[in-house]
């Protein structure tokens, strides 16, 4: 197996299908376990940056993993009823709490027949000459 120069550029990870992405990733873990070994056998410090760079890379490649994994899961649950937690916006207690704007719109048929036969007076005022 080839040595890889560690670092992995997360602009080309965002073109790349699953499976790619899922080999990428054992070969880097792999790749990683190897220098470990390496580092227990007496290694130089070059290997610790390498590796290092190597967790950093990993790291990416899970990032994009997941960051396409929600995007599929918006895209299934666009338009039905419910969304798994995670995928609702963050927001804050209250404003999740809060109506919204169909629930706080709705006026009750009292209310709506009040206003009709009540309607607010209107006055009319002198200006001051």
């Amino acid at each position: 197996m080839r040595q890889s120069s560690g670092k992995v550029k997360t602009g080309q990870l965002w073109s790349k299908n699953k499976a790619d992405l899922a080999k990428q990733l054992s070969e880097l873990k792999t790749e990683l376990g190897q220098l470990r070994v390496q580092k227990i056998a007496g290694g130089s410090a070059s290997k610790l940056t390498k590796i290092h760079d190597l967790r950093k890379s990993i790291a990416k490649v899970l990032t994009v993993i997941n960051a396409n994994q929600r995007a599929q899961l918006r895209l299934f649950y666009k338009g039905k009823k419910y969304i798994p937690l995670d995928l609702r916006p963050k927001q804050t207690r209250a404003i999740r709490r809060r109506l919204s704007k169909h629930e706080s719109s709705q006026v009750l048929e009292k209310t709506k027949k009040r206003t009709t036969h009540f309607p607010q007076r209107k006055y009319a005022i002198k200006a001051e000459a």
